[in-house]
């Protein structure tokens, strides 16, 4: 922090990058404080997507911040305020030199180490995944939860209906863990259950066969790693794609294994798979009640391994619902519609919202 009264010109070097502050104490009590950027890039991860991180800045030092011209200008009535801003500003600047982006979390403290405010409290930290400047955060609290349970537990069970994040938030665990060196592998399996309908034979060798049933996972991965990254990975045997079926008498150490549409397992299948856990393993099953294609009467092992499991240890159970779900807002109630049939009337909630606006005007 640095106080100033009068004018004075400093440069601070950041790198290879230098940016020259010119702050200036105006005769009107108006203090301004002038930044040079000399690499035009680093605009966009510093002030953030539509100008969030330049927004809470304003709010948060009471100053008025523009940019033009590879220049950042900040003005305020109080010197220190103008002062705070322009430091925040600079060490925002030096940590998307370093990194290439810029994380709330990252932002927050910041902020707290300027101010010398307490840190806010906290929130469940972003995902870092290998691709440049990607980052994944938890859109909702149940989301949350479950991004904190795959954390501290080995053993995670993930239950919610479609759209709610179970898979997505998985992988990007996953490539978050190989990423940070806490595994060395990541296996996704999948039972090869039909949703109602034969496909009949499917030509090809073993990855072009169970390819189908394991595209929700692999797109996921394709998007977070980047797709050749992600093929040189599963050439060099570090990310896996496997079927359920192909799992027994393996034993998988120091491994991210992510079981999806677990609700299609049989009870034997599921004793299988979870046995595989080796030493430094974690393990998440994913899986949606509503959805099971088995064979009638046959009994789904998710549900029975929750049931069996879920007082011991080490196991944590993070249920998801329809308040959850993060995709398109007809999912939402489509889903309630075939969830509570008898409290669907064939409207959409914003239609009944919209209806009532219109009685009330």
């Amino acid at each position: 922090m640095f106080y100033f009264v009068g004018q004075f010109n400093r440069e601070l070097a950041v790198g290879a990058h230098s940016l020259q502050v010119r702050c200036i104490y105006h005769r009107n009590n108006m203090t301004e404080a002038t930044i040079q950027m000399t690499d035009p890039q680093m605009a966009l991860p510093l002030f953030g997507a539509r100008d969030q991180h330049l927004r809470r800045l304003r709010d948060k030092f009471k100053v008025s911040i523009t940019h033009r011209n590879g220049q950042i200008k900040v003005n305020g009535e109080d010197e220190v305020d103008v002062a705070n801003a322009t430091d925040a500003i600079e060490q925002l600047s030096e940590i998307v030199r370093r990194r290439g982006n810029l994380t709330p979390a990252l932002f927050d403290e910041t902020i707290a180490r300027v101010t010398g405010e307490a840190m806010p409290k906290a929130r469940t930290a972003s995902i870092e995944t290998l691709a440049f400047g990607k980052e994944i955060r938890p859109r909702t609290p149940g989301q949350a939860n479950y991004v904190e349970s795959v954390r501290k537990k080995d053993l995670v069970f993930s239950i919610g209906p479609a759209g709610s994040g179970k898979t997505y938030l998985a992988v990007a665990m996953a490539v978050e863990a190989l990423k940070n060196q806490q595994v060395r592998k990541i296996v996704l399996v999948r039972p090869a259950v039909e949703a109602g309908e034969s496909l009949g034979f499917l030509p090809g060798d073993l990855q072009a066969k169970i390819n189908p049933y394991l595209r929700p996972l692999l797109d996921a991965i394709h998007e977070m790693i980047g797709y050749d990254q992600a093929v040189a990975l599963m050439e060099r045997d570090v990310i896996e794609v496997c079927p359920l079926a192909y799992m027994r008498g393996r034993t998988l150490n120091e491994s991210f294994i992510i079981l999806d549409e677990a609700q299609n397992t049989t009870i034997s299948q599921m004793k299988m798979f979870l046995t595989r856990m080796g030493r430094g393993s974690k393990i998440v099953v994913s899986g949606d009640p509503t959805q099971v294609d088995l064979p009638h009467k046959m009994q789904s092992g998710l549900l029975d391994a929750v049931s069996r499991l879920k007082t011991i240890t080490g196991v944590a159970i993070a249920r998801l619902t329809a308040k959850d779900i993060v995709r398109h807002r007809l999912v939402t109630d489509i889903v309630n519609a075939y969830d509570h049939p008898e409290k669907s009337s064939g409207r959409s909630n914003s239609d009944r919202t919209n209806k009532r606006t219109e009685k009330e005007s």
